[in-house]
């Protein structure tokens, strides 16, 4: 089966690049051009070239692949598919992405199946950094899919030397595990940023997967699936490096710095519609919580900081 990525960012990229025979998708002509004359996305992915078998197009016309991998931002699947549904019905999309819709309140697995009911669709997720990949250092990643015989043929399509997929059935929680260590790895950011040491950010990890766990339970998710790749593993990974824009996102709020607005964060809006979710299942989150307040700048990160330690003395 082909294989076609939509998405030319930093991870898009990569999976072309570890697949290395697939098409590219870019949204902009002029990018596909530079792809194309360069053989690297310098913007993105600079000192990695693309391997020969890689095809580059901005017409989606031109996209025949049987299988379509969803490198597109969480906030802008939704759109995308509304607007491109024709070209891309009946055929096994995969979304690649992390977050949850704020409009809709459901994961990028729900957007795909919100437009096509009858989709064939699965998640690709899990501890990932776009360069790792590109790279070929060995990267495992959870493949979450409820239909077995077409996460079977995935894995086995999608898996290569260096990037191993382990198949899993619980879409539910591995769209949350992906979606919620965005949101804790940008309070980790935070701790680190403001000078709080790595005593309190390792604090702030177990808090946070805690809540993690407290949410996707709420919704229906397996408990093992938030100990696995899509959830824990993610979840160390996103919280203790500089590669993660969540991280550095939080980094920057903890120390009072302006970001690069044309970086995308997922955890930003994943922290608004988390905390509206955890407020209708009656979830108390305040790490959640306070990352959403900050983001919108409704509270300061010493006024975060003195909240998180006012709160009551309990049980763990």
């Amino acid at each position: 089966m082909s294989v076609a990525i939509l998405g030319a960012g930093a991870f898009g990229t990569a999976l072309a690049c570890a697949l290395g025979d697939a098409t590219l998708w870019c949204r902009d002509p002029a990018q596909a051009e530079a792809l194309q004359s360069k053989r690297e996305n310098a913007a993105k992915l600079p000192g990695v070239p693309l391997p020969e078998g890689v095809t580059i197009t901005s017409d989606l016309g031109q996209v025949n692949a049987e299988t379509v991998l969803l490198a597109i931002p969480m906030q802008q699947t939704r759109p995308f598919l509304k607007t491109h549904g024709a070209a891309l019905r009946d055929r096994q999309l995969v979304a690649c992405s992390k977050g949850i819709d704020l409009e809709l309140m459901i994961g990028p697995v729900g957007v795909i199946q919100s437009v096509f009911s009858d989709a064939q669709a699965a998640l690709l997720t899990g501890p990932s950094f776009a360069d790792d990949i590109a790279r070929g250092l060995p990267t495992a990643l959870t493949l979450a899919c409820t239909d077995r015989a077409l996460g079977m043929a995935l894995q086995e399509q999608l898996s290569t030397s260096h990037l191993r997929l382990y198949r899993n059935d619980d879409v539910i929680g591995a769209e949350l595990g992906g979606a919620l260590k965005n949101v804790i790895a940008i309070a980790a950011g935070v701790t680190i940023g403001a000078g709080l040491g790595e005593s309190a950010r390792a604090a702030l990890m177990a808090r946070g997967y805690a809540e993690m766990q407290r949410l996707a339970l709420s919704l229906g998710a397996q408990p093992d699936t938030l100990a696995g790749l899509s959830g824990l593993g993610d979840l160390i990974l996103t919280c203790g490096s500089e590669k993660s824009r969540n991280f550095r996102y939080g980094a920057a709020l903890g120390r009072g710095e302006a970001f690069d607005s044309a970086t995308t964060v997922e955890g930003a809006a994943t922290a608004r519609a988390v905390a509206k979710l955890a407020k209708s299942q009656g979830l108390d989150m305040p790490v959640t919580r306070m990352v959403a307040a900050l983001v919108e700048g409704l509270i300061t990160m010493p006024e975060a900081l003195a909240a998180l330690l006012a709160r009551p003395l309990t049980d763990e």
